[in-house]
């Protein structure tokens, strides 16, 4: 009995530790210092300061990812009383094009929690640009991936382009004032840097490059994106809801295809 008991507390141990070690390795991949961002800086940022948005909002990407063409990055405001995350940008420094996607938040988005997924090409600093009503602020998360914009498809072009533009939503349990939703759209979102596995030829690049999200006639998001946004791009979020039934996606890519569709925040019976 002694000996269980004592195995038992050794494996409770062995378990607190790695609690404490997964808690220490969110901290363990800030922003580091990159010859490509002082480069970069003025064309996105341009001559505004940028304040340290730690206090702001967090920034949760992992350190190495599993997969680089579809690296999760969730962005959560967490001091609501600071003001309103009103835009932006979400910049990959080393990506071929390294703003990933510039978006607009409407007032139901506050306080912000924001997800969705990015393709990483090498080593890079993955960062957020928040504006409020008043202030710029950055954040972000050091993240080891390779090889994300040239990634193979998951489909052949013509299985990916037949249903193209498909729409769907999931619903979840959110807090007892917030919904919480996920919004897929399909779409090969090719970058450009893909090559057809069969001919080994690139592929052109195709991909979505407008998002508007609302619920009834109020904006929710809307998103101009480039090629680093995943394979049928995935958004999850938190919003207050007004009652409005359902959401309003339209999307546009790069062919100038236009993808509307209504789905009903309660599931048909």
């Amino acid at each position: 009995m002694k000996q269980l008991l004592a195995r038992l507390a050794f494996l409770a141990s062995i378990l607190a530790a790695s609690g404490a070690w997964a808690e220490q390795a969110k901290d363990d991949n800030p922003l580091a210092e990159s010859a490509t961002w002082n480069d970069l800086r003025g064309d996105i940022a341009g001559d505004a300061a940028l304040a340290d948005g730690a206090p702001l909002f967090t920034v949760t990407a992992p350190y190495r990812a599993n997969d680089a063409a579809t690296v999760p990055i969730v962005i959560e405001q967490t001091d609501a009383n600071a003001g309103r995350i009103e835009t932006i940008k979400l910049v990959i420094d080393e990506n071929p094009a390294p703003v990933a996607a510039d978006i607009r938040f409407g007032p139901a988005m506050h306080p912000l929690k924001f997800e969705t997924r990015v393709r990483v090409n090498q080593y890079s600093n993955v960062r957020v640009i928040a504006e409020t009503a008043n202030k710029s602020f950055m954040n972000g998360r050091y993240v080891k991936a390779s090889g994300g914009c040239s990634a193979p498809a998951t489909k052949d072009p013509e299985a990916a382009l037949a249903g193209m533009g498909e729409m769907r939503l999931r619903l979840f349990d959110g807090s007892s004032r917030r919904g919480e939703a996920q919004i897929m759209i399909r779409h090969p979102n090719y970058s450009g840097l893909q090559r057809d596995q069969i001919t080994q030829l690139f592929i052109n690049a195709h991909f979505i490059n407008e998002i508007e999200v609302y619920q009834g006639d109020e904006l929710l998001f809307a998103l101009e994106g480039g090629i680093s946004i995943s394979e049928n791009p995935v958004f999850r979020f938190e919003y207050d809801d007004n009652g409005a039934p359902a959401f309003r996606i339209r999307a546009v890519d790069t062919e100038e295809n236009v993808f509307e569709q209504t789905l009903p925040k309660t599931p048909p019976a």
